[in-house]
């Protein structure tokens, strides 16, 4: 049990027991008999010494766990013994001027020590209260928030229904259903992305585990049975913004790859890594084994909307995407890291 689930324990094991008066005040009298029972088993080595020596011990955790009143029994009782039994002469309420100033001491720690113990446990129950309340808000606003995002996902998944009912108007091979085509097909790269990227259960999981879902669920999308993504990052942790950036980007890249790269019947594969290339950048390398770009072509100056995308993204980023072939098309961004 680490040390704050076993003070969860103590403070709600303390929380119970003061809820129940006949058991606090049983353990008041209980933790009373034990303290008088350690007393007179020390009488001989303490001789007429410390006569409230076994007695604080209780009087504190009777007050910590069982409250202030079985505090306050507790401590009337241990007082009462010692007066009795300990202090000299001893059998007797007879007391000298020492046998008051020890009384007096005694009076004055025991209710400082209750006193002190009751009002931690009150700040102890306003502290938890607001505890409560702001976790109710937390899970008020978590809700709130994932139907906001899933409100959005499905609007963006609406507008590229409506793009696809348009496209059917048009003609196949034109180039306004081909413009079309590209846009939903971005629009629901969106979407998923979004319904990903906001789903609780994923919240705290590193860079990689979103990169996989997001490629299995372009190949999916695509249909392609013959391509595959291989991943390979480093333990990181990004913010909810630049991970959507990023996954934008990789999505924009993996699925030109998907359309242009490769052959009907080759088996094609896509690495995606995510390294560190020191201290101060990062590594997003994209490559694949297909049939690489023409050798005239420049990506960083066409008019191609979806290479205008990669590098406004890549800029976004903090870096510049670098585009060559080496067995198929790799793309490299360095980011800030």
């Amino acid at each position: 049990m680490d040390p704050s689930s076993r003070r969860h324990w103590i403070s709600d094991l303390s929380s119970r027991i003061r809820a129940r008066p006949v058991l606090a005040y049983g353990l008041a009298l209980l933790a009373f008999a034990l303290a008088l029972a350690a007393r007179f088993a020390l009488v001989d080595v303490l001789l007429q010494g410390f006569p409230y020596l076994t007695f604080f011990p209780a009087v504190i955790l009777t007050t910590f766990f069982c409250g202030s009143r079985a505090g306050t029994l507790c401590a009337v009782l241990s007082g009462l013994a010692a007066w009795y039994f300990f202090i000299p002469p001893g059998w007797t309420f007879d007391v000298g001027a020492q046998g008051f100033l020890a009384l007096a001491f005694y009076v004055v720690i025991v209710g400082v020590d209750i006193a002190l113990i009751h009002y931690m446990h009150r700040a102890s129950a306003r502290l938890r209260a607001e505890q409560q309340v702001i976790h109710d808000l937390y899970d008020v606003q978590t809700t709130m928030f994932q139907e906001l995002q899933h409100r959005v996902a499905n609007n963006i998944q609406f507008i590229a229904s409506l793009l696809m009912l348009q496209q059917l108007k048009l003609p196949g091979d034109s180039q306004a259903s081909q413009a079309l085509e590209e846009a939903r097909s971005r629009l629901e790269s969106i979407s998923r992305i979004h319904r990903r990227l906001h789903d609780p259960a994923d919240a705290a999981q590193p860079v990689a585990h979103h990169l996989q879902l997001l490629t299995n669920d372009l190949l999916a999308a695509a249909g392609q049975a013959n391509v595959s993504c291989a991943i390979t990052a480093e333990p990181l942790n990004f913010d909810l913004p630049r991970l959507t950036t990023l996954s934008m980007l990789v999505a924009e890249v993996v699925t030109n790859s998907l359309k242009h790269a490769f052959d009907a019947s080759q088996r094609g594969l896509i690495s995606i890594s995510l390294q560190r290339d020191d201290d101060q950048r990062l590594l997003l390398r994209i490559a694949d084994n297909g049939r690489g770009m023409p050798q005239q072509f420049n990506p960083r100056t066409s008019q191609r909307l979806g290479f205008k995308i990669i590098n406004s993204l890549a800029e976004q980023l903090g870096g510049e995407a670098r585009y060559r072939n080496d067995n198929g098309t790799v793309v490299e961004v360095q980011l800030a890291a």
